[in-house]
């Protein structure tokens, strides 16, 4: 059986439209979740942030300030948790500090099934929090 692989052209942006990064991800399923998106995307950033070959300028979810700070303090060996990374991903999605566009549509829960094409539009859009609120 031959798999295959979709890449989807994926954004991100800031609330007021301006677009940080463009960046592709590929998928072997034409339905994925909410979740899957969010997951995929996460993990595959960890890998490139962990073998030090991601030239993306914003990061879904960074490395913590003990990450980075024991990163530097053991070695260059030191990894970033993908799992970890996930976790704070999903919670940051439930807790809206960023949102999801599917073709121009908010998809707001991680069971939500998405319908992948080749041509689908995907932006997570990244909510800044006001200063003292």
């Amino acid at each position: 059986m031959v798999v295959k692989v979709i890449s989807l052209k994926m954004r991100d942006e800031s609330s007021s439209g301006q677009i940080y990064q463009e960046f592709e991800l590929s998928f072997e399923h034409i339905q994925i979740s909410v979740k899957d998106l969010i997951v995929e995307r996460v993990y595959q950033e960890v890998i490139a942030f962990n073998q030090k070959a991601t030239n993306r300028k914003s990061l879904l979810v960074a490395p913590s300030a003990e990450e980075k700070m024991l990163n530097q303090a053991l070695s260059s060996k030191a990894k970033v948790n993908p799992e970890k990374q996930i976790e704070i991903a999903l919670n940051a999605f439930k807790n809206n500090a960023y949102f999801i566009l599917v073709d121009d549509l908010q998809v707001d829960n991680l069971e939500q099934v998405i319908d992948i094409k080749k041509d689908t539009d995907i932006c997570f859009v990244k909510l800044v929090q006001l200063i003292g609120g």
